[in-house]
């Protein structure tokens, strides 16, 4: 857990909450989206200066749920602390909210009528990773990610104002999904040493070795030695991989789509977040998949490219909806 999300936690967690009013409020969620891993300040270059502020609430729920989850070292922690965010988000809908984060997204939620089921479904993902650190099949790991990253993107569409049809849905879903999976591919070697979890699901693992168990055990052993994965394990490794990126580009192919769907405001926001996505796996592909050693990231200067393009789509007010990453 972030050292912000620990002293937070002190302040309002579940033995305390202290009072906010609704501007302190926003403002924790601010200072929040925009001193994460930088993820808020990139995206905020093209997001709507009146939709800021939902945005961070929506950032500030989800960096509070992933911590509490993913930071606390102990799943039964995790578990206890993620049921205490369940009643806050509760109270939230009662219109009784007590925890600043939910101060700020009880806003955002009456003025984009958002239904409690998507964050509900978030807290849920989270909760599963707590009892779930292997995916036995693609469809299991697809149905985490339509947990994890989906309601995502359709809060995003609902905050943006878009119209909230299965069309548009499906086509998000496309491009969450595909982030997630893009997401699990780069971190292949942090979920092994920290959290002991391989997202690769074990259907794509035995298609390529005789015995998937024993392939995730020698590539658990080699990873914890601090010296990488051995040769034979490497080799194996990136073929495996190489699979899942190859399924992945598709859903990034179709969730592509959706560009056709939104308004000009919109456009430029899901345009930057996919090809962010999309820079991503192609750089697990030139690293030659070896993502079980390094972990593959965005440069500066690719990043500040992607943002620049991004903003001039903004300002074009859609002339170029069909660029792709």
């Amino acid at each position: 857990m972030t050292a912000t999300t620990i002293e937070q936690l002190a302040i309002f967690g579940p033995e305390r909450c202290d009072t906010h009013t609704a501007e302190q409020a926003r403002a924790i969620c601010r200072r929040l989206a925009h001193g994460h891993y930088e993820n808020f300040s990139v995206l905020s270059a093209v997001v709507p200066a009146d939709l800021r502020d939902d945005f961070a609430a929506l950032y500030a729920f989800c960096r509070w749920a992933d911590d509490l989850g993913d930071e606390t070292g102990d799943p039964a922690r995790s578990l206890e602390l993620l049921a205490w965010w369940r009643r806050e988000l509760q109270l939230c809908f009662d219109g009784r909210p007590r925890h600043p984060v939910f101060t700020a997204l009880r806003a955002a939620i009456e003025r984009h009528n958002l239904p409690a089921q998507p964050f509900d479904d978030l807290i849920r993902a989270f909760e599963q990773d707590q009892t779930v650190d292997r995916y036995a099949t693609w469809e299991q790991l697809l149905g985490y990610c339509r947990l994890s990253a989906n309601p995502v993107g359709r809060l995003v569409l609902m905050i943006c104002g878009e119209q909230r049809t299965a069309d548009s849905f499906a086509l998000s879903d496309a491009t969450c999904t595909a982030l997630q999976l893009t997401n699990h591919w780069q971190d292949v070697k942090r979920d092994l040493l920290e959290r002991n979890r391989i997202y690769v699901p074990r259907d794509v693992i035995a298609s390529h070795v005789a015995d998937a168990a024993e392939f995730e055990c020698r590539l658990v052993a080699s990873a914890k030695q601090g010296h990488g994965v051995d040769r034979d394990i490497l080799g194996q490794f990136r073929v495996i991989l190489k699979t899942c990126v190859e399924r992945t580009w598709p859903l990034f192919e179709t969730g592509g789509q959706l560009l056709q769907h939104v308004d000009d405001r919109t456009a430029p926001i899901i345009w930057l977040l996919a090809a962010g996505g999309q820079r991503v796996l192609r750089q697990i592909e030139m690293w030659n998949f070896e993502t079980a050693l390094h972990r593959p990231k965005l440069s500066k200067p690719r990043k500040a490219a992607l943002i620049a393009k991004a903003w001039w789509m903004a300002k074009r007010a859609g002339t170029v909806k069909g660029a792709r990453g």
